[in-house]
């Protein structure tokens, strides 16, 4: 393995045609590869799914080295990117053909909130009745962009492919839902919600 005499991130460093680092990005691909037919060659993607997100995965690990805080092992970090990578590959593909109107205009869309109920089941609020003021939130307190990068986001759709659709880019999109959850933040707190109800929307 490449960590066997030098960390991987010492030899990925390495200047493009150094032995070490070639030697490294080889292994890299190859470990980063299994992992992604691991994943998802049981949710029938084929080969050519994971040789895509697999080249995808090692441009972003490349460029993201320095944000290795050595937490786990460099392994799982990697192969938790390309993991990644390949389920927002498969929600792109899965809303290639949904329009953005379709999704933002659906009044009766599922919202999967993570209620905490099991450690204090008398303390949370009614999960229908959370998902309810969320809503009218959505409509009543958020601006025409803010609502449609928030009910697209709550139904599935990438980062990217909201950009994409919106002729806008990852930080726009980032930028109007990290100003939406504020506005319904202090909406919920309006309606006398505690944090620890509405905390499973923002998780």
């Amino acid at each position: 393995m490449a960590t066997d005499q030098m960390p991987w991130v010492e030899k990925l460093k390495r200047p493009a045609g150094d032995e070490e680092h070639e030697k490294a990005v080889t292994e890299l691909r190859a470990m980063v590869l299994r992992g992604l037919r691991g994943a998802f060659f049981k949710r029938g993607q084929d080969e050519a799914f994971c040789e895509d997100v697999c080249q995808e995965s090692i441009i972003k690990i490349m460029k993201n080295l320095d944000s290795f805080e050595g937490r786990s092992k460099f392994t799982t970090w990697a192969i938790s990117i390309a993991i990644r990578a390949g389920i927002s590959e498969l929600r792109r593909r899965h809303h290639k053909d949904v329009s953005l109107e379709a999704i933002t205009n659906n009044d009766d869309m599922r919202i999967d909130v993570a209620v905490a109920t099991e450690s204090n089941p008398g303390q949370n609020i009614d999960k229908e009745v959370l998902l309810k003021t969320l809503a009218e939130l959505i409509e009543n307190q958020l601006s025409d962009k803010q609502r449609t990068v928030v009910r697209a986001l709550l139904g599935g759709m990438p980062v990217e492919e909201i950009a994409r659709r919106t002729q806008s880019n990852r930080n726009a999109v980032y930028k109007l839902f990290h100003d939406a959850k504020l506005q319904l933040k202090k909406g919920f707190e309006s309606k006398n919600f505690s944090m620890a109800d509405i905390e499973g929307i923002f998780a």
